[in-house]
């Protein structure tokens, strides 16, 4: 006895195409059909640059052209290079060894002394943290030259720095006569090896560098410097608002030894001063045997935003992204609105319908808004920024100088940071299925958090907390410029944050994130 087999029956009809592709498309056609939409995006970019490059309009007081030229090291930083220079020529290879016995330093008691060249007010006794005082090999006098210096400083010890960013910690505690501290530079080609000791016989390598372009007769010797001391009104984060007075420091050698140096005696220069006017005190160096006696101002370092070491404008390239703020709210409105206005007018059943896969639904959704918002914010960031810059130069504001990777993340960063924001808008739109109940989630989750940390409101603790573990740390992704710690400054919002750019991202991603996995599980769970 035979079966037959049969075979399952197949409607010649093609199946529905449910892929993922298809809902995008079909949400983006939802979202462009609605006009009033695509205009708020519009508005959103609008209002972001019209705020950032017209309201926010830095500028220097006395015009494009009353800041002194700004000097660059050998990385293409903006660097402060202002010190008393004590130097004979080395030709070749050789080295230099002094014993420092004392470290004194005196601040301007009414503020707005700022170094050599400008009349300073009463002075009093005091050192500030970073006065410096110790041995130089520089490629030459020439302000931004390549350099490395062993030093000892007001609280930070014995330190080696070199081409203004890099900064090694030697021996610990201050210097005295009873504690003095042995310094010695070796230089082999471009190579400059560090080396302290506390007895002048073991020796320690505190650090090496290789300079660029150091060849053939390059400027060793002593040198002194102390940048602005500036006080903080009060001590929050952001450190807003204090003052800056003028500092001095005087460093007292011995047992100077220069091997391998050319023809000549001692030279001492006062590097960066503006000679002009000039009545303050005894800046320069006082030789008697073998005893250097070496006072300066001034400081050997990076410029930050902010900082207490520059007496001239400067802004990073995220100067002109306050405008953010307005267009983020925008943003937020219309990522909330992407899902609760379908709630609001009972279309939501209809769309659950025709796409029963609400998971997919949602990611679709997300998707959609978070392209459209990415690409508006980019857009509008790229406006602000690059122009900004044309704006803030025509000023006579000194443009703090930045690589092109780290304008592109500034510029993508912030179009990123504002389509993550809009898509955890609309998973708490999801959640919440009301519109403006939903907007204000997020802008106390994420505005008002950068509020109190931005403010000087918050102790500098708390404040600091704040921009780690909110939304708000988001916005570190904007930060152009690094914080140095050898540098005293104003470390704070806008231009400072405490986590890198892209942690800061990742902690409003782990946000959205959640709010996208809790989204999909009420939609899954509860009827339309």
């Amino acid at each position: 006895m035979s079966t037959t087999t049969t075979s399952p029956y197949r409607s010649p009809q093609r199946a529905v195409n449910d892929s993922f592709l298809r809902l995008v498309r079909a949400e983006w056609t939802k979202f462009r059909t609605l006009r009033g939409w695509l205009v708020a995006v519009i508005v959103a970019v609008a209002l972001t640059d019209v705020f950032g490059l017209l309201v926010v309009h830095p500028h220097s007081p006395c015009g494009g052209g009353c800041n002194r030229s700004v000097p660059t090291g050998p990385g293409g930083e903006a660097v402060n290079d202002s010190f008393y220079f004590v130097r004979q020529p080395l030709a070749g290879n050789g080295s230099i060894t002094v014993r420092v016995t004392s470290l004194t330093g005196e601040t301007s008691a009414n503020g707005g002394y700022s170094g050599p060249g400008q009349q300073p007010g009463g002075l009093s006794a005091g050192l500030v943290p970073w006065a410096k005082a110790g041995i130089i090999i520089t490629a030459s006098t020439r302000q931004g030259s390549a350099y490395a210096a062993m030093m000892v400083t007001g609280s930070h010890g014995v330190r080696m720095q070199y081409d203004y960013t890099s900064d090694v910690a030697g021996l610990a505690g201050p210097v005295s006569a009873a504690s003095p501290r042995w310094l010695r530079l070796i230089r082999s080609g471009d190579t400059i090896t560090g080396y302290d000791s506390a007895d002048g016989s073991q020796w320690t390598a505190v650090g090496v560098t290789h300079l660029s372009g150091l060849t053939g007769t390059v400027q060793a010797g002593l040198f002194a410097a102390s940048p602005l001391k500036f006080t903080p009104n009060f001590l929050t984060y952001s450190e807003s608002g204090g003052s800056l007075s003028g500092s001095l420091a005087t460093g007292v050698f011995d047992h100077v030894t220069l091997a391998g140096a050319g023809a000549g005696g001692w030279t001492g220069q006062d590097i960066g001063a503006d000679e002009a006017g000039y009545t303050g005190p005894p800046i320069g160096y006082r030789q008697a045997g073998g005893r250097f006696t070496v006072t300066g101002s001034g400081d050997i370092g990076p410029v930050v935003s902010g900082a207490a070491n520059t007496s001239y404008d400067t802004v990073t390239i995220g100067e002109h992204l306050l405008g953010v703020f307005l267009g983020l709210i925008i943003l937020v409105v219309i990522g909330a609105m992407f899902i609760t206005v379908e709630y609001r007018r009972g279309l939501i059943a209809t769309t659950l319908t025709a796409s029963p896969r609400r998971g997919r639904l949602l990611a679709a959704k997300a998707a959609v808004i978070g392209l459209v918002t990415f690409a508006a914010g980019t857009v509008a960031a790229a406006v602000a920024v690059i122009v900004g810059i044309g704006v803030s130069r025509s000023g006579g504001v000194y443009v703090l100088p930045v690589g092109w990777a780290t304008e592109a993340r500034v510029i993508l960063g912030t179009g990123a940071m504002l389509a993550v924001t809009a898509v955890l808008a609309l998973s708490i739109g999801t959640a919440l299925r009301r519109s403006v109940v939903t907007v204000a989630a997020v802008i106390v989750g994420l505005v008002l958090p950068y509020i109190l940390g931005a403010s000087g409101v918050l102790p500098a603790g708390a404040a600091e907390w704040v921009l780690r573990i909110t939304p708000a740390a988001a916005f570190a992704i904007e930060q152009s410029v690094p914080q140095y710690h050898q540098v005293i400054g104003q470390y704070g919002p806008p231009d400072y944050f405490p986590l890198a750019p892209w942690a800061g991202f990742a902690v409003l991603c782990a946000y959205a994130a959640v709010g996208l996995g809790l989204a999909a599980y009420l939609l899954r769970r509860r009827d339309a």
